[in-house]
């Protein structure tokens, strides 16, 4: 049956999430080396173990697994939005658990200074905010498809926060028909709903359809469990096992011309 539609996966798909993360560690973790002499390599990977452990101990936790919000999104997100009351819970925990994120990853390299994790804490997410990567072939693959093919962005995280990468990048939005935040809808990838909801909105089949994304455990098992065409971009050459299966593999946006040619 002939595509019609194609989804996208935001972060790590379209936009380059984790090379914004890295950097803005980075960058906060130089400031911490030139005022107290550590090593920022370990201060980030310190850092980085202390925020999921405490990410992981908050009563919400569950929620923000169905939702899909990593961590790291704790750490500069404000969860400003969103109608489900976890949401004004992670309102409130975020400033502390950004503060006590870094000030636990201080004290584990040697530094008990919660003036610095305070200072800290607020630089990362200064730093995150000035760095909207975006992979060199996010906008030649959108040009081509535009108006050929309906667009639907399907994202998982917080409203707010996915809203501010979205505005990072002023200029990404306009390409899709529609836009779907799991914070906003109630579900996040892989449920099935979620993918139903989408496909509604598009008024298509799932065979009329393909997901493209990054995530084997979201984009693409969630995808396969509605029958829409699944594929994997693999830019790293992770390895998988044969648990989930995409319908696809691909190193690079452009290869989806291929994909849409045999589906059609």
């Amino acid at each position: 049956m002939t595509i019609k539609a194609v989804c996208f996966d935001l972060d790590d798909t379209l936009l380059w999430d984790d090379r914004s993360v890295r950097e803005a560690f980075e960058a906060t973790c130089k400031r911490a080396q030139e005022v107290k002499g550590v090593d920022p390599v370990e201060l980030q990977e310190q850092v980085r173990k202390e925020a999921r452990s405490l990410y992981e101990s908050y009563e919400t936790i569950s929620f923000t697994k169905m939702i899909g919000i990593n961590p790291f999104e704790g750490l500069w997100a404000n969860f400003s939005a969103g109608e489900q009351p976890e949401f004004r819970k992670l309102e409130q925990l975020a400033p502390a658990y950004r503060k006590e994120s870094w000030r636990r990853g201080l004290l584990a390299v040697g530094v008990d200074d919660e003036a610095l994790a305070a200072e800290l804490a607020e630089q990362f997410g200064q730093e995150r905010r000035s760095r909207p990567h975006v992979y060199e072939e996010t906008f030649n693959i959108l040009n081509e498809l535009k108006g050929n093919y309906k667009l639907l962005l399907l994202t998982n995280g917080c409203p707010a926060l996915q809203q501010e990468k979205l505005d990072g990048v002023p200029e990404l939005a306009s390409y899709f028909d529609e836009v779907i935040i799991s914070g906003t809808f109630g579900k996040g990838k892989p449920d099935p709903s979620i993918f139903h909801h989408a496909l509604e909105q598009l008024g298509i089949k799932p065979e009329e359809g393909i997901m493209v994304g990054d995530k084997l455990t979201t984009d693409i098992r969630g995808s396969l469990s509605v029958g829409m065409t699944a594929v994997w971009v693999n830019r790293d050459g992770r390895t998988r096992s044969d648990e989930i299966v995409p319908d696809f593999e691909i190193k690079h946006l452009s290869e989806l011309h291929d994909i849409i040619a045999k589906k059609s």
